[in-house]
C-alpha cells in the first residue's frame, strides 16, 4: 500500500522538514501521497504537488485546521488512514504533538524518531541519547512514524507533477480551540533549517559574553544562534536556542561550538552536522571527539580573533 506524509506548513509555505519526511516515505513505499491540512493553503498544496516522487496531494481546507491543533488534524489523518500502510510526519514539535494521538486512536505502536528505513516494516531509531541504535520491527497493519529529519536527505522541491485532490474536512469535535501564539521574531535563519549554526555554552560565563562573542561571529557567518542546555539553564539565552536531545535536533553544513564541553545530550542534537568546529580550552572536552576541527584555546581571545579574521 501507499504512504501518507503529513505536510508541515504555516498555510503560506512548506516547512523544509516535509522534504525529509517524503524521502523516508519513499523508502517505505514507491507510492507517496502528501496531506496538506490547513486553511487557505492553496499555495502550500501547489508547492507539495511539485515535490519529486509524490503521487498525489490531498488538500483539506477548514477554519479549525488553520493552527494545526492536534485534535482536528488527527481527525483528518484518521479519516484517510485506511488507505495507507504508512503514516509519516517529521519529528518536530508539530509531528510529536499529532502522531501519538493518531497512533493511540488506531491502537498501534508509534515508531518514533526513525533515522533509517531497513524495510517496509523495519526501522532504526536512536536510543540512550544516540549512543545506541535500536532496530525495530512492526507487525501493525498501519505504521505510524515520526522521522528524524537529519537522518534523511531531502527530496527535490521541484520535478514532480502530482494531482491535487481537494477533500472535505471531517466534523470538528470541538475538543480544543486556538487561543494565541507568541513567536520569537528574528531576521536570522530558523535554527532547525539553518545551514550554519554558532552555539555557545557555559564556558562563556554569562549572557553578556554570549552577546559579545557569539553573536558577532554568527553575524559574520550569516548563522543561526544556538546554545547548550547548560547555557540555557544558566539564563544566558532563551530556551528556543537550545540544541540537544531535550532541545532541537540540527544537522547544518557547519556547526561552531564555542565553550561547549560536549555533554551526551548536546551531542545527540548536533553530531550529524556535516562539519563541526569546536573551541574550548579543555583538551579533554568530549566535544573534540566529534569535532572535525578543534581549537584548544581561550575562547575569550580566540573568538574575537576569528571574528576579526572573517571581516
Amino acid at each position: 500500500m501507499a504512504a501518507l506524509v503529513i505536510a508541515e506548513h504555516d498555510n503560506q509555505s512548506l516547512k523544509a522538514a516535509t522534504f525529509n519526511a517524503v524521502a523516508a516515505a519513499l523508502q517505505c513505499s514507491p507510492e507517496v501521497d502528501v496531506l496538506v491540512a490547513g486553511n487557505g493553503a492553496d499555495v502550500v498544496a501547489t508547492a507539495a504537488s511539485k515535490i519529486a516522487g509524490v503521487r498525489k496531494v490531498i488538500q483539506i481546507d477548514a477554519l479549525n485546521l488553520a493552527d494545526q491543533l492536534a485534535e482536528p488534524l488527527a481527525a483528518q489523518i484518521l479519516s484517510l488512514a485506511g488507505n495507507y500502510s504508512h503514516l509519516l510526519a517529521p519529528a518536530t514539535a508539530s509531528g510529536k504533538n499529532v502522531m501519538p494521538r493518531v497512533a493511540a486512536k488506531l491502537d498501534v505502536a508509534q515508531l518514533s524518531d526513525i533515522t533509517k528505513v531497513v524495510s517496509a516494516d523495519t526501522f532504526e531509531r536512536p536510543i540512550y541519547a544516540g549512543n545506541a541504535i535500536a532496530t525495530v520491527q512492526s507487525s501493525d497493519t498501519v505504521k505510524v512514524i515520526t522521522v528524524r529529519t537529519t537522518g534523511f536527505d531531502p527530496v527535490a522541491a521541484s520535478g514532480g507533477s502530482a494531482a491535487i485532490d481537494k477533500v472535505a474536512a471531517t466534523d470538528n469535535a470541538g475538543k480544543s480551540a486556538f487561543v494565541g501564539r507568541e513567536l520569537t521574531k528574528s531576521d536570522r535563519p530558523e535554527l532547525t533549517a539553518a545551514k550554519i549554526i554558532v552555539s555557545g555554552g557555559r564556558g562563556l560565563g554569562s549572557g553578556e559574553k554570549y552577546q559579545e562573542l557569539v553573536v558577532p561571529l554568527a553575524d559574520k557567518l550569516g548563522a543561526a544562534l544556538g546554545a547548550s542546555r547548560a547555557a540555557v539553564d544558566a539564563g544566558y539565552v532563551p530556551n528556543d536556542y537550545q540544541v540537544g536531545q531535550t532541545g532541537k535536533i540540527v544537522a547544518p553544513q557547519l556547526y561552531v561550538a564555542v565553550g561547549i564541553s560536549g555533554a551526551i545530550q548536546h551531542l545527540a542534537g548536533m553530531k550529524d552536522s556535516k562539519v563541526i568546529v569546536a573551541i574550548n580550552k579543555d583538551p579533554e572536552a568530549p566535544i573534540f571527539g566529534v569535532a572535525d576541527y578543534g581549537l584548544v584555546a581561550d575562547l575569550f581571545t580566540a573568538v574575537p580573533e576569528l571574528t576579526k579574521a572573517l571581516s
